[in-house]
């Protein structure tokens, strides 16, 4: 499916800011930010992606902070019946 037929379906963007600490540098607070179409409130597609750090990397969360936001709003979205043209 394309981006927008997942909007369309209630998909919207998230963004994850991950915080982890390799096991070698224990005191070093690193960042990931992920960012997929997912729905929300219940994320299953981060979900999986947490499960999947989890259990095949070495690097350990600390932390995890959630955002989305609706890309396509109905004031924004609007199908035009006449076609623009450019010479």
């Amino acid at each position: 499916m394309t981006d927008l037929e997942l909007q369309l379906q209630n998909y919207r963007l998230c963004t994850a800011q991950i915080f982890y600490y390799m096991p070698d540098h224990p005191t070093l607070l690193q960042e990931f930010v992920w960012q997929q179409l997912d729905i929300a409130p219940r994320f299953p597609a981060l979900h999986r992606f947490i499960e999947f750090w989890q259990q095949r990397l070495d690097a350990k969360l600390h932390s995890v902070k959630v955002a989305n936001t609706d890309l396509i709003k109905p004031a924004e979205f609007r199908l035009f019946s006449n076609p623009l043209i450019v010479h």
